[in-house]
């Protein structure tokens, strides 16, 4: 059993939900908010605490899973790793390539793990993709295109932290359509280089809220983002071209992998193969009871579903679509402590 403490009732209350679905590995021990309105609005049988050091301190705790604004990230997984606890922590990670250096860096002399958040990757859909790639049925990837087209208003932005340099880091990039810029990476490989653009156009905020972006991957293939906080309401949609078929998404905001996806063969002899394969793919956890189910396996010495090493590709895809939008110029991966936004993009 993992002792849990979530640090923010905020977008912590949907990771205690996904704990919840899972009472064979996790007990949430202990919540941490300095709102004491909010944390009295959350029932069950943890501790409610107003500071983290309570949660750093207590033997009992296994497990830090950070919910709190993107400033305070690196600094609270580096304190959790030096207490001797294993850490979650929402996205993003840190907000430089520095930043997540000094977290790899803490871990490895910890000896604990560090999960990064992206539930995205778990869903019927993804599960039906590794089927069709193991069965052969996909092929190399060619071309993608993603958007992530939410709607942000005011009543947003009224949480003061949020569409600041100061609080948030960054905008539409670091707090949106990272989820979809990580499903990306994690579908077609390794990335090469990114060229993108940005703009505030939706809301009075100092950060972006509309991105293009064209990336380049390392196998050659290309996909193409567009990113908007201004759309009517919430889509994700994905459309993945592989040599032997086409995977398109449905429009589920913020769980991309589940709704009505058509996977599609481009030889339409192989479509019932296709079929068969999807319809076998095997059930799991969606959503963040997904992600949390990878975390518990991979605390018990199995691979883990999201890695370090994928939260550092991510921050890097992001430090380059800052600076290619800045210079105009297309950015080349990977990339190292030469970068001149390698300790941070904030202006």
């Amino acid at each position: 059993m993992i002792r849990v403490a979530i640090l923010g009732a905020g977008i912590g209350q949907e990771h205690l939900a996904g704990y919840r679905a899972l009472p064979e590995h996790f007990e949430v021990a202990m919540i941490v908010d300095r709102d004491a309105a909010r944390l009295a609005q959350i029932t069950g049988a943890h501790r409610a605490c107003e500071t983290l050091e309570a949660a750093l301190d207590d033997p009992l705790i296994d497990l830090i899973d950070i919910c709190l604004p993107p400033d305070l990230h690196a600094q609270i997984a580096i304190a959790a790793l030096q207490a001797g606890k294993h850490v979650i922590c929402e996205k993003p990670l840190a907000t430089s390539l520095a930043d997540v250096d000094r977290v790899a860096q803490a871990a490895q002399r910890s000896g604990c793990a560090v999960f990064p958040v992206f539930q995205y990757r778990f869903g019927p859909a993804f599960r039906a993709l590794r089927a069709l790639d193991a069965a052969g049925l996909l092929g190399p990837a060619h071309v993608a295109s993603v958007e992530t087209h939410w709607s942000r208003d005011a009543g947003y932005y009224a949480v003061p932290w949020r569409g600041t340099w100061a609080g948030e880091r960054g905008g539409a990039l670091l707090g949106h359509a990272i989820h979809a810029h990580d499903l990306l990476h994690w579908l077609f490989g390794p990335v090469d280089r990114i060229t993108a653009r940005t703009a505030t156009r939706i809301n009075p905020i100092e950060t972006e809220d509309c991105a293009a972006l064209l990336v380049e991957f390392e196998n050659g293939a290309l996909a193409t983002s567009s990113v908007t906080l201004g759309a009517a309401q919430g889509e994700t949609r994905l459309r993945l071209v592989y040599g032997n078929l086409t995977a398109t998404s449905d429009r589920v905001a913020y769980a991309p992998g589940t709704g009505t996806w058509r996977f599609e063969a481009r030889d339409p002899a192989r479509q019932a193969a296709v079929d068969r394969t999807v319809a076998d793919a095997e059930a799991g956890h969606n959503g963040f009871a997904g992600f949390l189910h990878s975390v518990a396996l991979g605390l018990q010495g199995q691979p883990s579903a999201v890695t370090l090493a994928e939260a550092r590709a991510s921050i890097e895809g992001v430090t380059a679509a800052y600076l290619s939008a800045r210079t105009g110029q297309t950015v080349a991966l990977p990339l190292d402590r030469t970068c001149a936004y390698y300790e941070g993009w904030q202006p």
